[in-house]
């Protein structure tokens, strides 16, 4: 079968965006984010304003919480390159173009909550909150698979359930309720958008099944959420992943077999050889990502073995 072009795969899945679009905003659920930012506990900082300098001890939150708290938001602040990402490859006319910009408008008032939220409580350092993000945003981001329709949907129908569930756990581990209650809210915004993408993802498995299982493999290989290019980001994200915030087993049995299960690729058909090769390289990934869970998982422990024996002997 001959394989569709970037175009024909636009104008085909033309209608299925229509019918998530309609259906995703008739989920949606409206809301503001200043009524989850505590306004009250707010005061003026050093500078021409002339108040108290941040501290850390201005807000008590675990050192962990605000790391993550941190990656996410510069993660929410790429927003206009991850716009301009979308826009050149689904274009900016009828229900793609729709979608394009309700997406953007959505992901949009993330990164306005949480600032406000961690300004206000004073839980990080705002001058160097604002140069990681001059720094991070001067840098830009670039999809790796850029010109490619079905890869593109691949890669956010996994990164879009990866970022619900860092949002939730962040939100846990500050042992602040107003912050899990903003950080939830934010979660489920991810989470329909998650589900618009892997619709129509599977949708074009039933369009074009070897290409949609291509796709797939080739974003599971090199997989990487979108705040890779943060500065540190490596070492960021170990202290994440051994909080429990996000790891490698979240993301093998959370993220990537939920979605594989609904796309439901171990049984579909109609597979040239190519297809069938993507989907024996998609179950060795998953094996290999086992592995890799198991190993950090036991590492982690050890440690956490450690660490208690020595607060036993101290």
């Amino acid at each position: 079968m001959t394989a569709l072009s970037q175009t024909a795969l636009l104008l085909e899945l033309e209608a299925v965006v229509e019918k998530n679009l309609d259906r995703h905003l008739s989920m949606a659920k409206e809301w503001f984010p200043h009524e989850y930012v505590p306004w009250s506990e707010g005061r003026n900082f050093d500078g021409p304003l002339g108040g108290e300098p941040w501290s850390e001890t201005d807000r008590a939150i675990p050192e962990v919480a605000r790391t993550a708290l941190i990656v996410n938001l510069l993660t929410e602040d790429n927003l206009p390159s991850y716009h301009h990402e979308i826009a050149t490859l689904f274009g900016r006319d009828g229900a793609w173009g729709s979608w394009v910009h309700r997406w953007t408008a959505e992901e949009g008032r993330h990164g306005t909550a949480i600032r406000d939220y961690l300004t206000v409580t004073r839980a990080v350092d705002p001058v160097a909150l604002e140069r990681a993000r001059m720094t991070h945003m001067s840098a830009g981001y670039e999809n790796a698979h850029g010109d490619e329709v079905l890869h593109s949907l691949a890669y956010v129908s996994f990164q879009e359930l990866a970022t619900r569930i860092s949002h939730r756990n962040t939100g846990k581990v500050t042992g602040d309720p107003t912050c899990e209650a903003l950080l939830a809210r934010v979660a489920a915004d991810e989470n329909l958008h998650m589900v618009f993408y892997r619709n129509l993802l599977g949708a074009a498995f039933e369009l074009a099944p070897s290409q949609a299982m291509r796709a797939v493999a080739d974003v599971l290989a090199d997989f990487q959420m979108p705040g890779v290019g943060i500065e540190g980001f490596a070492r960021k994200s170990v202290a994440i992943a051994l909080a429990g915030i996000y790891d490698l087993r979240q993301h093998r049995d959370d993220v990537v077999v939920p979605v594989l299960r609904q796309w439901d690729v171990w049984n579909v058909t109609g597979l040239d050889a190519d297809g069938e090769a993507a989907r024996e390289q998609i179950g060795a990934h998953l094996d290999t990502l086992d592995r890799s869970a198991s190993r950090f998982e036991e590492k982690r422990a050890a440690r956490a073995a450690r660490a208690a024996r020595l607060a036993a002997t101290a």
